[in-house]
């Protein structure tokens, strides 16, 4: 019995904090739910009403129909085809108007540089012609004088043609032909002569003319040889150098490889010729 009522003493001691406990925290949030709700309160009423609240309540009314927009945007789209259309029909007027200033200026060119051509081509013909005129002028001319010349050295007299001078006469016989008796003139014994002149005989290297691929040949007397083995850059020039006689009219001594030919240039024949002279 004793037990039974410490338990209960017990018991009822350890209920009284815990009830005390449980009263003292509803009063704290009570305590706490009116001061927020004051706080709440107090903060609406210091704020003001602000003015975007009320535009945006009332855009709805002012927010226009789409009844009233689509005209605007057929009429702005008929504007911006119209602009497009007049710009490309400008584009189209340029170009044309391009092409036929061009093709205009093609054909100016074309006629001017035919013009010039055939102006040219005029002129090139008239001094071609005047060129052949002239030509033909200074070739008769040229062909009067010379044959004016050869008249007046026929008409001059006996005495005065160096083929009738005695000092010449030991290289032509009576009938003014070119006479082979030089050789027994002592004086051009050109080959003792040059056993004691040897080098005066000792030439440079002789070239043939151009085209001429026969190499040497031993001509003869009496033979005709071309024009271009008798040239004039061939002539031996001082011929009493080499103790040869002296060549007059239409007669030169031609060096031709070592040989030492006469040819009468009239015709290109052979006249003499001496075999071996040069080294």
């Amino acid at each position: 019995m004793k037990k039974t009522l410490v338990a209960a003493l017990i018991a009822a001691t350890a209920l009284v904090p815990v009830s005390a406990y449980a009263q003292r925290g509803d009063r704290d949030h009570s305590a706490r739910q009116e001061r927020h709700d004051s706080q709440r309160s107090q903060r609406a009423q210091r704020a003001p009403q602000r003015p975007d609240r009320v535009q945006r309540q009332r855009l709805p009314e002012n927010r226009p129909q789409p009844q009233q927009t689509a005209p605007q945007r057929q009429q702005y789209r008929q504007q911006a085809n119209d602009n497009r259309q007049d710009r490309r029909q400008r584009q189209q007027d340029n170009r044309e108007r391009y092409t036929r200033q061009a093709q205009q200026d093609r054909s100016g060119d074309r006629r001017d540089y035919r013009r010039d051509r055939q102006d040219n081509r005029q002129e090139y013909r008239r001094d071609r012609q005047d060129n052949r005129q002239d030509y033909r002028r200074d070739r008769q001319d040229d062909r009067t004088r010379y044959t004016r010349e050869a008249q007046r050295r026929d008409n001059q007299r006996r005495y005065n043609d160096w083929r009738d001078d005695a000092r010449y006469r030991h290289g032509w016989d009576d009938r003014r032909n070119w006479s082979r008796d030089w050789r027994r003139n002592h004086q051009y014994n050109w080959r003792n002569y040059r056993n004691s002149h040897r080098n005066v005989y000792r030439l440079p290297r002789y070239y043939a003319p151009r085209n001429y691929n026969y190499g040497y040949r031993r001509f003869s007397i009496g033979l005709t040889i071309g024009s271009m083995l008798f040239a004039p850059n061939y002539w031996i020039n001082d011929p009493i150098y080499y103790r040869l006689p002296p060549a007059y009219g239409p007669y030169r001594w031609v060096r031709y490889y070592n040989d030492a030919l006469l040819i009468d240039i009239r015709n290109g024949m052979i006249v003499d010729v001496e075999y071996d002279i040069f080294w």
